[in-house]
């Protein structure tokens, strides 16, 4: 079997996406907090419903770096259902090896509601109970990185599996960009894994939440996430673009000019870490991976989903070529 270049690492779910109609309900804002609402006890009408399987922040990298023409490889769990076989099916489609893709008998395949209102979205959610349990790789598959994303709040011994694992395997680089569920557990008890860390991907506020530092100050928060072993940091902000360090250089990059009015935003955040670690496992510079990753989101926004609007290499490079001369990485 031919090495692997990234296994990803996380949560599946299939997404129905409904969309509503935008004088169906209203964002209200109060107190720092978003709420959507909508009229109650009443039949309301929606614009339409789409079906996206197989998506997640590990799986929507995995995809990524297949239409990178990475060998990508999914750890992941699915009930034993028509859903999760339909699953299967949709990721080796997609390019994605499914060796590493676990069956659970008796089990439901996870299935998300998702609000879609105007470019952004709700996401009503419900995950399945699995027993996670690390696979078994052979050393001729052994990757040359791991991407390990969010799981469920019931996986929390299987961070200590992975790290075991990773502590063994002293060659393979760890991407890891933390969910929700990962970030509240604490940068103390996922020490092992900030330490073993090549790429921490995480927005500005969740740099702040994992090292309580200063949030206006960008070089505090590289330094303390630093301090806990990643090598390499980015941190992203929104629409002031983004930051990355490798410790001893820094730069900022600003976003891609959008081609239009964003459609639905879903999968930002994973098109931008994806395309950043396919990049340095491409061989290019953290200067380089900077410039590339802000392109992918660029066109996933113009699409429903993740996964639609992911670019391969060559549409990366015709989008890179086309950027105005203020495009570029600035050393900070």
């Amino acid at each position: 079997m031919t090495k692997i270049d990234v296994l990803s690492v996380g949560d599946i779910v299939t997404d129905d996406f409904i969309k509503l109609f935008d004088d169906q309900a209203r964002v209200d804002h109060e107190d720092g907090d978003s709420r959507i609402s909508m009229q109650f006890g009443s039949k309301l009408p929606f614009e339409s419903a789409q079906l996206l399987v197989g998506v997640g922040n590990a799986p929507n990298a995995a995809v990524s770096f297949a239409k990178f023409g990475l060998k990508s490889s999914l750890v992941t769990n699915l009930g034993d259902d028509k859903r999760g076989r339909d699953t299967v099916a949709a990721l080796q489609a997609r390019g994605v090896d499914t060796e590493f893709v676990k069956l659970h008998s008796g089990k439901k395949s996870n299935y998300h509601y998702v609000l879609w209102y105007k470019d952004d979205r709700t996401i009503l959610i419900n995950h399945e109970a699995y027993t996670y349990k690390w696979p078994r790789i052979d050393a001729d598959e052994l990757p040359k990185w791991v991407y390990f994303s969010s799981i469920a709040e019931t996986a929390v011994d299987y961070h200590d599996a992975l790290a075991d694992w990773l502590e063994r395997e002293t060659s393979v680089k760890l991407a890891f960009q933390p969910g929700t569920f990962q970030i509240k557990l604490g940068a103390e008890r996922l020490a092992r894994l900030y330490a073993r860390t090549e790429v921490l991907a995480l927005n500005r506020e969740e740099a702040v939440q994992v090292t309580g530092g200063d949030y206006n100050n960008v070089h505090e928060l590289f330094d303390k996430i630093h301090a806990l072993g990643p090598k390499i940091v980015l941190i992203t902000d929104g629409p002031a673009g983004s930051y990355v360090s490798d410790g001893a250089n820094r730069y900022k990059m600003p976003i891609y000019p959008d081609p239009s009015a964003p459609k639905e935003r879903t999968g930002c955040g994973d098109a931008y870490t994806s395309t950043f670690v396919a990049a340095l496992a491409k061989g290019y510079p953290i200067e380089g991976a900077i410039q590339w990753a802000p392109i992918t989101p660029t066109n996933v926004v113009q699409h429903v989903g993740a996964q639609e609007g992911l670019l391969d290499e060559e549409t990366l490079k015709e989008w890179l070529s086309r950027a105005p001369e203020w495009y570029k990485a600035e050393r900070i």
